[in-house]
């Protein structure tokens, strides 16, 4: 049976699913056709209904929970792993980000939702692929952006200023691990199926854990001309024990996201049967 797969080449994601996709765990009649690509087309993707199982942010949950189920691996949840918000500017303080045109990583982002909810009233937001967000500051097309994954650990070697650590914000306000993204599998597949990919999952991450802190040439492939120092960095900060296993720590910190999301849209949001199972 193939499924079809869809991941960032962010290293935190080839490394988890480096061992499953490349058949260095025994998958079984099980293969996988693997489509690469940054989180947002992912998220559109995932809107679309266009693959099997994929990494989407969990502000894009609640728009596809039509069509897929949660599942309990490979996500990335933590604590002081969130964005932040970053300028050019010397600033005073932080109303003047009110006024500024702030570059964000896609509408569907945890990002997006996390800047929402600390800056409520800022209107002027220039959507761009998470990679172009610094340059996009640097050559002053925009006056901020929302950094996440590798650039939380190149900005400052730029040049580039914190303005606001969006995810120790999120955990001040509500004591929850932030959660950024999970993988999600189309509800037509049955239980049984669910729980084998979830255990291949597991498998995957647990493989590339007992060989680390050597880094793949898979890892090295996706993440360009990124340092190894940095890749190791990126994988530190958003691999952990959630991505094993969400475990009822994570379901409550997503739970308490989605309520957020809830009260910051005024839209009705779905908290139940969010998960494909318990354990």
């Amino acid at each position: 049976m193939k499924l079809t797969l869809g991941f960032s080449p962010c290293p935190n994601d080839t490394f988890i699913f480096d061992a499953l996709v490349n058949k260095k765990i025994d998958t079984g009649d099980l293969e996988f056709d693997v489509v690469l690509d940054d989180v947002q087309t992912l998220n559109e993707w995932a809107l679309e209904g266009r693959l099997d199982i994929s990494k989407i942010s969990f502000g894009a949950l609640t728009g596809i929970l039509s069509g897929y189920i949660l599942l309990n691996a490979g996500g990335a949840l933590g604590k002081g792993a969130g964005p932040l918000l970053i300028t050019n500017y010397d600033l005073k303080n932080t109303e003047t980000v009110d006024d500024m045109l702030v570059a964000v990583p896609g509408k569907n982002t945890t990002a997006h939702i996390l800047f929402s909810m600390a800056f409520p009233r800022v209107k002027q937001k220039k959507f761009m692929v998470f990679s172009d967000i610094e340059d996009a500051i640097l050559n002053g097309e925009v006056d901020a952006g929302v950094i996440i994954h590798e650039n939380r650990f190149t900005y400052e070697q730029k040049g580039l200023k914190k303005i606001m650590d969006l995810g120790e914000f999120w955990e001040q306000q509500t004591g929850f691990p932030i959660p950024l993204g999970g993988i999600v599998m189309r509800r037509s597949f049955d239980e049984p199926l669910r729980r084998h990919v979830d255990e291949l999952i597991k498998q995957s991450l647990s493989y590339a854990y007992n060989k680390y802190p050597q880094i793949s040439d898979y890892v090295r492939e996706h993440a360009q001309e990124m340092e190894e120092t940095v890749m190791r960095q990126h994988i530190d900060l958003y691999v952990n024990n959630y991505s094993l296993e969400l475990g009822n720590d994570g379901r409550a910190a997503i739970q308490k996201f989605l309520s957020v999301l809830e009260t910051s849209t005024g839209k009705q949001v779905q908290t139940h049967d969010i998960f494909s199972y318990a354990n």
